[in-house]
This record gives C-alpha cells, sequence and structure tokens, in this order.
C-alpha cells in the first residue's frame, strides 16, 4: 500500500476498535440500542452536512445514485449498529471486537459474488490466516457471556459490514465521501428517531455516558466514516476491511486501560500475528513484467493517432481500434 494507505488503514484500527468500549459505557446506562445509534449519527450527520452541502453536487448525488445509497445506509449503518449495540447487552467490549474481526474472511468470500476476479495469491491467504490464528489467540479466553441471540446479532453485523464495502466500491466509487456519509447518516438518524424519542431516557446520563456517545459520533463515525470510504478508494473494498484485524486488539488493549482487563502472554502473541496478518494479507499484487518490444518490429506512428493505456492505438476519426505493434497490452507498452 501506499503511505496514504498505511495512514488510512491505521487510523481505522484505532478509531473503529474503540467503539465497543463506548457502546458498552451507553449500555451500561440502561440507554435503548435505538437511542445510542440515533444519538450517534444525529451528531455525524450534523457534522458533516454543512460541509458536503458546500462541496457542492449533494443533491445530485442523492438523485443519481440514491438506489445504492440506500442499500449502503441499510446494510453498513442502520442494521449493523443496531444489531452491535443491542448484542452488547449481552456480551463484553472485548469479545464484540474480536467477533467482528471475522469481517475480512467474509469480504473475500462475498467479493467472488460482486465479480471479483482478482487472485489472492499465497501471501495475501497466509496474511489472512494469520490474522484469523491472532484473533483466535484472542477470543478463546474471551467468549464467556454470550447467547444464541447475541451471537447471532454480531454475525448479522459482520455480514454487513462485509458486504457494503463492495457495494461502495462497485456503484459508489464516484461519490465524494462527504456526499455519501452524510446523508447515509441523516437518513438513519430520521429512521431511528421516532424508537429514540419513545426510549429517552427520563433522567440526564452521567458525563462519563455523554462523553462515550459524542466519542461515538464525532470520533467512530463523522471522522472515521471519511477515513473509512476513503480507504476504500485507496487499496479496493476487500483489503480494505482487514483493519478489523487490528480491531480487536486495540478493544482488548482498551478493556485493559479503561476496565483493568490483564494481558497476558497470549495476547502478546495475538498481536504480533494479527499486525502480521493485516501487512501480508493489505499488499497488493504483484506487477506483470512487460514483454520486451522486438527491435526488428518497427512501430508505425502517425500524429492522428493516440495511445491508450491498454496498449491500443485509436484514430481520433473513428473506427475499430487497432493493436499497436510490439506492445505489451499492459499499460506500459
Amino acid at each position: 500500500m501506499t503511505a496514504r494507505g498505511w495512514f488510512l488503514f491505521s487510523l481505522m484500527g484505532v478509531v473503529w476498535g474503540i467503539p465497543y468500549l463506548l457502546i458498552k459505557v451507553a449500555m451500561e446506562a440502561d440507554l435503548s440500542p435505538s437511542m445510542v445509534v440515533f444519538t450517534r449519527c444525529a451528531l455525524g450527520a450534523v457534522l458533516l452536512l454543512p460541509f458536503a452541502i458546500r462541496q457542492g453536487g449533494l443533491t445530485g448525488a442523492v438523485r443519481t445514485h440514491w438506489k445504492a445509497m440506500l442499500a449502503f445506509a441499510v446494510i453498513e449503518i442502520m442494521g449493523p449498529w443496531y444489531t452491535l449495540t443491542d448484542a452488547e447487552r449481552h456480551l463484553s467490549s472485548s469479545t464484540a471486537g474480536l467477533l467482528i474481526a471475522g469481517v475480512p474472511i467474509v469480504g473475500v468470500v462475498l467479493a467472488r459474488f460482486f465479480g471479483d476476479t482478482e487472485k489472492l495469491g499465497v501471501r495475501r491467504v497466509t496474511g489472512l490466516g494469520l490474522g484469523l490464528a491472532g484473533v483466535g489467540v484472542l477470543t478463546v479466553p474471551h467468549l464467556t457471556g454470550g447467547d444464541v441471540k447475541s451471537m447471532a446479532e454480531v454475525l448479522v453485523t459482520v455480514l454487513g459490514y462485509a458486504t457494503a464495502p463492495l457495494i461502495a466500491a462497485r456503484h459508489l466509487k464516484d461519490v465524494p465521501s462527504l456526499q455519501l456519509t452524510a446523508p447515509c447518516l441523516a437518513l438513519a438518524a430520521v429512521v431511528y428517531a421516532p424508537a429514540a424519542a419513545v426510549t429517552w431516557p427520563s433522567t440526564v446520563p452521567s458525563a462519563e455516558v455523554l462523553a462515550s456517545l459524542a466519542g461515538l459520533g464525532v470520533i467512530c463515525t463523522a471522522l472515521a466514516f471519511i477515513a473509512f470510504l476513503e480507504l476504500i478508494k485507496e487499496v479496493g473494498p476487500t483489503r480494505a476491511t482487514v483493519f478489523t484485524y487490528v480491531n480487536p486488539a486495540v478493544a482488548v488493549a482498551a478493556g485493559a486501560v479503561f476496565l483493568d482487563e490483564p494481558l497476558t502472554l497470549g495476547i502478546g502473541a495475538a498481536f504480533a500475528l494479527i499486525l502480521a496478518g493485516s501487512v501480508l494479507a493489505t499488499a497488493g499484487p504483484a506487477r506483470a513484467t512487460a514483454e520486451p518490444v522486438c527491435p526488428d518490429r518497427p512501430v508505425t506512428w502517425s500524429t492522428r493517432q493516440t495511445s491508450r493505456a491498454d496498449g491500443r492505438v485509436e484514430s481520433p476519426l473513428g473506427g475499430l481500434p487497432e493493436e499497436r505493434p510490439g506492445s505489451t497490452g499492459q499499460g506500459d507498452g
């Protein structure tokens, strides 16, 4: 990946590793899942909509891509955020974060159904395997206190998180991040507003709970979504979700710092496996070696012709594209 890609990847590893802790704090205050999701979406929308409007083209983007944007909002936000929040009423924040680490594996499988023909290669498959092994090392001692319903809710969250990036990459790649994120968050806030109003707390939550809600809305939603969509554009939808291998490590570390959970040798080993797996799994495909042009095959060139990136030649007067002699067809011919 590029330096920009690594920066976005590292940022996402942190900002989407702490929501589990913040959600747990909010749920311990007996706030409803609808209330938490509404607050998170409303804060994100309020912060991002002014910038999206100022950027221009928001109405046109929604009008042109409303079907894909609706699908993205439902699959990435409305469904998964509710199921994850509700699951944390019975699961620890660390356990929830660990289970979400299955997103890259599911994403690789789903990508086949979305027409992705890129070969994973031994290096990326090995990286995915190492990351999964690291998640397994972390998961075993923490999978306690859950029930079938909570596990199913996390599975729904995993499926949503793995599917939405594929939709964004295939149908929304030309939509600026702000123009995609802001209306989706606004729509989700409108949808959850009635349920949030019915379950609105009778007393003002504590400062700790309010800070958690603010962190969810500002850091884990507004900032994170912009970074996430830019990461998808930078490295692709399948590779972009590999940061969820780092999220469990962040979730466990947050639990150790704020909840006094112990750090063991096994956790240290899992950190190493997760980071090594992330590096390998996010590696791009090897570049194809260009076939050298034979010196005894001269290339006929004309000022009326223009070179294409795939090694072909087109005439501005029309007609079928011609194959340029000596071309490799790899973009460097």
